[in-house]
């Protein structure tokens, strides 16, 4: 059943120390996995200054979010229907300046996305790779904070640091790790106990696993034909690992 209270939307920050792990491909797939169950989705493009968003959904993009801070344009114009119950709210690319919006900035955008939340059940924002300022505030901002990390050496030490800013700045405690390209289910037990390992002994917090998925030649695919290889590739080892993962957030 969708959610019985819609007008108190479920935020999902999904973000990644180190650029280049899927963090996007995942936050589409997912919100594509949550409208096919019934819920109402809002994708924001987090990434502000190099969006991306539109190109993995193959969208023309007209309109974007930069309206709204530069001439307060209403959010609800912006947003682009996806599929039934799946909208998104396009980022630009290439304008440095959305990089690094004043507080001001970052206050009124908040306040107008709290403003739409009402028209869904699920808000996910797919934020830039690293630690800027734009990350840190939309993890603030955001209920549930997930954070995708490879079995690349670089990519756990990045989502450890991170990790850590957030605990330090932003009082943030707990945090869903979602493993992405393992070989096997071993291989994604195995990245998920190190990082958790760590941050449990140096930041006193425990990760909790959201979920392992496989590396998969259909997510190549279906980037190349700009489509969610959920619907591309539904019954790959991919597709089924992120419904298991869509499954999990319903009960967050």
């Amino acid at each position: 059943m969708p959610s019985q209270h819609p007008h108190r939307a479920k935020k999902i920050c999904i973000s990644s120390g180190k650029g280049g792990v899927g963090k996007t491909s995942f936050a589409v797939n997912l919100a594509t996995s949550l409208a096919g169950k019934q819920r109402k989705v809002l994708l924001i493009d987090g990434d502000l200054g190099l969006a991306n968003v539109d190109v993995l959904l193959g969208l023309n993009v007209r309109h974007t979010v930069r309206e709204n801070i530069e001439e307060g344009r209403d959010l609800a114009g912006l947003l682009l229907p996806v599929a039934a119950g799946f909208h998104v709210l396009p980022a630009t690319s290439g304008v440095p300046e959305m990089v690094n919006l004043s507080f001001e900035e970052q206050r009124e955008l908040t306040q107008a996305l709290d403003a739409i939340m009402n028209r869904f059940d699920f808000v996910l924002i797919d934020t830039a790779a690293g630690i800027g300022d734009s990350v840190l505030w939309f993890n603030a901002w955001a209920d549930t904070n997930v954070v995708i990390v490879s079995p690349d050496p670089t990519s756990m030490t990045d989502a450890y640091a991170l990790i850590k800013v957030l605990v330090a700045r932003h009082r943030k405690s707990v945090f869903h790790l979602v493993i992405n390209s393992v070989r096997s289910q071993k291989e994604g037990k195995e990245v998920f106990a190190g990082l958790s390992g760590v941050v449990t002994k140096f930041l006193r917090i425990t990760p909790r696993p959201l979920g392992a998925l496989p590396h998969d030649s259909a997510v190549v695919r279906a980037i190349r034909n700009r489509r969610p290889f959920l619907l591309e590739a539904p019954e790959s080892k991919v597709s089924l690992a992120v419904m298991q993962i869509a499954d999990k957030i319903l009960t967050l």
